[in-house]
């Protein structure tokens, strides 16, 4: 193994408390929409694309009016993300501090472009990462993405940790191993490997000597 790729929902933090609360003033002022939006709805919803959790959230406005409110709903949880950053899961700056030593560390994620950033800023996490990609970038699923990460920067045996099927699905059509990500939101058939907190991942691949 030579790198690490990372997802970012139910991975290295949970969002969802704050996105829930950014979302909810929004559609608050929407007359025409009437849902509700809560942690544990979109602790389902998270690691899809967003014109999915669109579609899902609205189904019965038209593709146009579903885009332009997901717009709105990201540029208003990046406006509260930037405020405050969102819980990590445990030890997360230890892991990362550890693994960084050895290995080369990259996210990719299906979120809208952006949201990478402001979690590298608001955690003050950025500079463990070597690079980012997100479909907001690309337009591209999670598979193909992380094919381009490692095409970039010449990776010849990367990992990928997520937590949730199209994770899974995503670092198999990548061709890599995955790392499962119990402790987040989703659930997977199988895995390469399974960590129950990002620590895990020191125990698996690193010397906690290098801390």
């Amino acid at each position: 193994m030579d790198s690490i790729i990372f997802d970012v929902d139910g991975t290295l933090w949970n969002s969802t408390e704050t996105v829930a609360r950014a979302w909810s003033v929004v559609l608050s002022q929407e007359p025409d929409i009437n849902v509700e939006i809560t942690p544990e709805r979109l602790s389902k919803l998270f690691g899809k694309i967003l014109p999915e959790i669109a579609a899902n959230l609205f189904p019965d406005q038209p593709k146009e009016r579903q885009l332009e409110l997901i717009e709105k709903c990201c540029q208003k949880e990046e406006e509260f993300l930037s405020q405050q950053a969102a819980p990590v899961y445990d030890r997360l700056e230890d892991t990362l501090k550890i693994l960084s030593k050895k290995y080369p560390l990259y996210i990719v994620s299906n979120c809208q472009a952006g949201y990478i950033e402001v979690f590298l800023k608001s955690t003050g996490y950025g500079h463990y990462f070597q690079d980012h990609l997100c479909s907001g970038d690309t337009g591209l699923q999670k598979g193909d993405n992380i094919k381009e990460i490692i095409r970039r920067n010449q990776l010849k045996s990367a990992i990928y940790v997520g937590d949730t099927l199209g994770d899974y699905t995503a670092s198999k059509e990548a061709g890599i191993p995955f790392v499962y990500a119990a402790y987040g939101f989703g659930e997977v058939p199988s895995c390469d490997y399974s960590i129950q907190s990002p620590y895990d991942l020191v125990k698996l691949f690193a010397d906690e000597s290098l801390m």
